[in-house]
């Protein structure tokens, strides 16, 4: 783990029809993908439409604040590799700008520069790399970015981030070359080559896909062996630990490379081409209450989880003591308690059959209220929660509906059709109980 990995930041790849946008979390145990965000026809849009579309999306994830990390497309910078074995980090400006004239064909006030010494974890590096553009492709683009309202920390180059995330929780394999997939003007794939080697510390071409010969110059410049196979980018870089579901590092690795070194900058080469004047600030001084208020917050906490420990042995200590004197109370009060229990439910259980043998007496009084002579009844059965009449009546439809006016019945109905008798009808009825007391 890198302990010094932490930050949050956003990196734009300027690509020739679309802006694409990675906003990433690093912590050290590794990065996160918040999000991306695609811009297409960036050129064709208003500034204000898209600048909004980038506002929302660094605002979902609370990075309104952070100032991007802009890739300038790689035909717009020259690359340079200086080797300055002895020049001590006092002299190195003076030397990198004795020699700046001959590094690049424009005029020397029509350039922006910028350049830093490789690191290594054997220590400083004899090798330099410069960075060179023209002052109009800054000045286009601070004016692109000015409209949509985005803050801009860097302007800076793929070879830049790709060296300084590549080492950013390891140190990468010695001697490789590998391809990143772009888009050209007509939507057609282009291929970014970035390689390291012993010969050469870092190497960054563009490339036509499929293109043989390409691929062995920048073999042969990288001193590796012809047969070397060239891998993708993301087989190289360090994986985020979570990302949304759509997120392609092949498509997505310089945007995702920016966005490293944006969140990071202390641990990234420190190649900017826009002038320091200009550049944006991620505010950090907003941080400073909180971590303060954090401080005091653990402070206090550990206090008071330290007292806690003391007043916990003392208070368990006056509690097993408690328990062991007041132990024999709680065993007969328990078998009082369970006595109680056993003679409430035998209450209950003569309470209940008081209250149906009462019940039952209120049927049989309700019933020689109903049946009034002539009608006589030759047999009754009652249960909890039914009745069965059986007798004579003259009339034992009428029956039906006294029993289901009567409070205590409901649901009246014949067992069997009644049948007539020498005087009397002869009738077998059911109804069930109400209100009775399971």
């Amino acid at each position: 783990m890198n302990w010094f990995a932490f930050g949050s930041g956003v990196g734009i790849e300027i690509g020739e029809r679309h802006l694409q946008v990675v906003a990433v979390s690093v912590r050290p145990k590794g990065s996160r993908v918040l999000g991306t965000l695609r811009i297409d026809n960036y050129a064709g849009s208003p500034a204000a439409e898209w600048g909004a579309q980038y506002a929302a999306f660094t605002k979902r994830f609370g990075l309104a604040h952070v100032a991007a990390t802009v890739l300038i497309p790689r035909r717009d910078v020259i690359l340079r590799q200086l080797s300055m074995p002895g020049v001590t980090d006092k002299d190195l400006d003076s030397a990198v700008g004795f020699q700046l004239e001959t590094l690049h064909p424009y005029n020397e006030a029509d350039v922006i520069t910028t350049w830093s010494r490789l690191r290594q974890p054997s220590g400083k590096s004899p090798d330099v790399v410069v960075g060179i553009t023209r002052r109009g492709v800054i000045t286009q683009l601070q004016t692109l970015f000015a409209e949509a309202g985005i803050k801009v920390a860097a302007y800076t180059f793929s070879a830049a981030t790709l060296y300084s995330s590549l080492r950013l929780y390891g140190t990468p394999e010695v001697g490789f070359l590998a391809s990143i997939r772009k888009e050209d003007a007509d939507g057609d794939d282009l291929v970014e080559a970035y390689g390291e080697s012993t010969a050469r510390a870092i190497l960054s071409t563009e490339l036509q896909p499929d293109s043989e010969r390409a691929r062995e110059q920048a073999l042969s410049e990288l001193r590796l062996d012809p047969a070397s196979e060239i891998l993708p980018i993301s087989r190289f870089l360090p994986p985020p630990v979570s990302a949304p579901v759509d997120f392609d590092l092949s498509r997505t690795a310089l945007p995702f490379t920016a966005a490293l070194a944006g969140a990071c900058p202390r641990l990234a080469l420190p190649l900017n081409l826009l002038p320091e004047s200009e550049r944006a600030q991620t505010s950090r001084m907003r941080y400073i209450p909180s971590i303060v208020l954090a401080s005091l917050l653990a402070l206090a906490l550990l206090g008071v989880w330290i007292q806690s420990i003391y007043e916990k042995r003392d208070y368990d200590g006056k509690i097993r003591a408690e328990i062991a004197r007041l132990e024999p109370q709680a065993k007969r009060l328990a078998k009082v308690e369970k006595d109680i229990d056993a003679i409430r439910a035998r209450t209950q259980v003569i309470d209940r059959a008081r209250r149906r043998t009462k019940a039952d007496i209120d049927v049989l009084a309700e019933l020689t209220k109903l049946l009034a002579p002539p009608a006589w009844v030759a047999t009754l059965d009652v249960t909890r929660n039914a009745i069965v009449i059986a007798g004579e009546a003259p009339q034992s439809a009428a029956l039906l509906k006294l029993i289901d006016d009567s409070p205590l019945f409901q649901g009246a109905e014949f067992l069997i059709p009644p049948a007539r008798g020498a005087a009397l009808e002869v009738f077998r009825i059911r109804a069930q109980r109400e209100g009775v007391e399971p």
